[in-house]
């Protein structure tokens, strides 16, 4: 009799380990899938001046740009979940 209590609280905590073995598994691998990549670094050399304003055209909140990254347009910002639009 007593081996078949024995047998029986093993077997229990074999199907435990394995099933939290499975569950952390599963979240590690849910997790990893939202890893993301950190933006590349700007070059300090590469931000010039500039003057540009925007405007939100929900809201009517102003933002002026001093500096951008050089080369091209910045992108304009997002404000009350809609992009802005130059002033």
């Amino acid at each position: 009799m007593i081996g078949v209590s024995t047998v029986g609280w093993i077997l229990r905590v074999l199907l435990g380990a394995s099933v939290a073995v499975f569950a952390y598994a599963v979240m590690a691998s849910i997790l990893n899938k939202f890893k993301i990549a950190p933006d590349e670094e700007v070059d300090p050399e590469a931000v010039v001046p500039v003057d540009l304003k925007f405007r939100c055209i929900v809201c009517g909140a102003e933002v002026t740009m001093t500096a951008a990254q050089g080369g091209e347009d910045p992108d304009a910002p997002r404000h009350c979940r809609e992009d802005m639009v130059p002033a």
